[in-house]
């Protein structure tokens, strides 16, 4: 038997190791938690050649001479006197362990809740372990029968996962066209019941209201809004849209909005931290089109709560729509959403997608949120690069921009592990 101990950042790095040093027969012994990590130990059962036998006579002679120093070592033990025996006896048995002061008995008593709460958390963790381990390995068997039993089958998910869709939006999706047994018309169903999950507005959003841009810094908020802009004003004319900045903490975010007032002859109107937002506007009521330009500001700052309340002020009838750079990571716009959420978000505004390696991540945000997408921004250019989003043309968008190499059978295996961890959500 060959037994290994593996070191890695979590379970799933570790399995892999696993799987790469003693192959898929590999057997687990156990798991811990070690600094920076796992310690995984793993076993492979083999039959090991048996050695040549020859004679040497050198190795012989210093065994029986070994032998000899054992047998005249345990003599020696044979022929210690009773009374040293029992001398020994006496005294150890005449030692009686000292009485525990108040104090160590105190100390004692609280360390047993201290020892409980710390075999609690070996315990969670090593509950943890097992469910990750089983997870991974789960995974594995699922991607391996379905590639085996359903070639077709493994053939969209590889397709899917180069545009970057995730697992819990792919499944359903596929059990729409599982049917299907043309590869080519399986796919182009597909992509049609992606398009149909994706919302898009019936009406341009700049046709009347007071509309506010809201994102995590860098997300291109103020571009976006510039683009708005002029997109307006050569629609609709300058004297029915006013600007509004409530980005006070940004240096120089309020000057580029002034910047292009002077440019499309509109006026600008700066709100400052304690000023009220119902203030600011009503000498605007007037204006057709109002366009408001928020602070990318941390989520655990007070002035982000504070004015993601004033714009979710029922009286002012705001629509929010949250701006996601396609840049970013799934994380990062899950967390963007979040923080935004609450002030009522009436869909989403996707940027920088001549920047972005893939759009799965962005779309499968906006249908699982139930959120129209309502502009597409691709470019520096104001207003040329800024589109009223069409679903079919987004969908098109992200198959066009797939990754060219299949992703590997780890990473396929990882993906299947994720679906035991949190149920499919339906698309459309």
């Amino acid at each position: 038997m060959q037994v290994k101990r593996f070191f890695a950042a979590d379970m799933r790095q570790a399995m892999k190791l696993v799987r790469d040093e003693l192959g898929p027969d590999a057997a687990i012994l156990g798991n811990r938690r070690v600094a920076g990590g796992i310690e995984l130990t793993a076993a492979l059962d083999y039959q090991a050649p048996p050695a040549p036998s020859k004679p040497n006579p050198a190795l012989e002679v210093e065994l029986r001479k070994t032998q000899a120093r054992i047998a005249e070592a345990r003599a020696e033990l044979t022929a210690r006197p009773a009374e040293n025996q029992r001398k020994d006896r006496q005294l150890f048995a005449e030692e009686k362990p000292a009485r525990p002061s108040l104090a160590e008995s105190m100390t004692a008593a609280q360390a047993k809740p201290q020892a409980g709460g710390q075999t609690l958390e070996a315990m969670r963790f090593e509950l943890n372990g097992l469910r990750e381990l089983i997870e991974v390995q789960l995974g594995s068997i699922a991607w391996g029968q379905l590639q085996h039993q359903r070639p077709q089958q493994a053939n969209l998910w590889r397709r899917l996962q180069r545009m970057g869709l995730p697992a819990e939006l792919s499944k359903p999706l596929l059990e729409r066209v599982a049917a299907v047994g043309d590869t080519r018309q399986a796919w182009r169903m597909l992509l049609a019941h992606l398009s149909r999950a994706v919302q898009t507005p019936e009406q341009d959003p700049l046709d009347a209201g007071v509309l506010a841009l809201v994102g995590p810094a860098g997300a291109g908020k103020t571009t976006t809004l510039a683009k708005m802009a002029a997109r307006y004003v050569l629609k609709y004319g300058a004297q029915s849209l006013a600007l509004v900045s409530m980005d006070s903490y940004r240096i120089g975010a309020q000057e580029q909005i002034k910047t292009l007032g002077r440019i499309l002859n509109v006026p600008v109107t700066l709100v400052d931290p304690g000023q009220s937002l119902i203030q600011a506007l009503a000498p605007l009521a007037r204006k057709r089109m109002v366009l408001i330009d928020t602070a990318g500001l941390p989520a655990s700052d007070p002035a982000l709560r504070m004015q993601l309340e004033a714009l979710a002020s029922p009286s002012l009838n705001v629509k929010n729509y949250l701006v996601m750079a396609t840049t970013s990571q799934s994380q990062v716009l899950k967390s963007a959403y979040q923080t935004y959420r609450h002030c009522g978000l009436a869909g989403c505004i996707l940027t920088k997608l001549d920047e972005a390696g893939s759009l799965g991540e962005s779309m499968a945000l906006a249908i699982a949120q139930r959120l129209p997408v309502a502009y597409l921004a691709d470019g520096p250019r104001i207003p040329d690069d800024l589109q009223v989003a069409r679903s079919h043309q987004l969908v098109s968008r992200a198959v066009s921009l797939q990754a060219p190499e299949e992703p590997s059978e780890d990473a396929m295996a990882e993906m299947f592990a994720g679906l035991y961890q949190q149920p499919a959500r339906r698309a459309g």
